[in-house]
């Protein structure tokens, strides 16, 4: 039940994106297409699940033993800049057919500050491995949730005739903050 309310908060009531903020640039970037959306959804849940694996164990059979807390940010920073260019380089050999459906996504989640987020969140809120691979996957899975529903908004909006200078960005915004209020109508569902 402990990791159903957790997946639960992660997902609705804390949302990365929408509660939290973090990777509104790939957010409002990348959520023209519904298309799009899903592959960046299926690349960012890859990206966090793996990093906040790795980044835990180095925080904790590394940092932790050496007294290096201090050094966490930037050794998080290089761990995923790290995993995004090798996994960049497993999927262009092994399967060239998915390197080519992920094209832009891998690079672009390296400077996805969502990545870096939750792994910092596992840390902070002390989960052990197991718990925080369920909160990051949680997370991402939220992440991907608010970009698919944002995106498919974002599709019928160029349907509409609206006034020039509610174009593109500023409607992408005024939804973004009432998709926001709609998440907000979680708070208090779960801690």
């Amino acid at each position: 039940m402990e990791y159903i309310l957790l997946i639960i908060g992660a997902v609705f009531v804390n949302n990365i994106v929408l509660t939290q903020f973090l990777g509104i640039c790939p957010f409002l970037g990348v959520s023209n297409k519904t298309t799009t959306a899903i592959g960046m959804g299926v690349a960012v849940v890859f990206v966090i699940t793996l990093a906040t694996t790795v980044t835990w164990l180095i925080q904790h059979y590394v940092l932790n033993v050496f007294g290096l807390e201090y050094l966490q940010t930037i050794t998080f920073i290089l761990v995923i800049a790290a995993l995004v260019q090798m996994i960049e380089i497993i999927l262009k050999k092994m399967s060239p057919s998915l390197y080519q459906a992920l094209g832009i996504f891998l690079p672009l989640i390296t400077t996805n500050c969502a990545v870096l987020g939750v792994a910092i969140l596992v840390i902070q809120n002390d989960y052990d491995l197991a718990t925080g691979v369920i909160f990051a996957a949680a997370k991402a899975l939220g992440f991907a949730f608010a970009l698919v529903i944002f995106a498919g908004i974002r599709e019928q909006l160029e349907t509409l005739e609206l006034p020039k200078a509610m174009r593109g960005v500023p409607s992408a915004l005024i939804v973004t903050g009432i998709l926001a209020l709609a998440f907000m109508g979680f708070t208090g569902l779960v801690k």
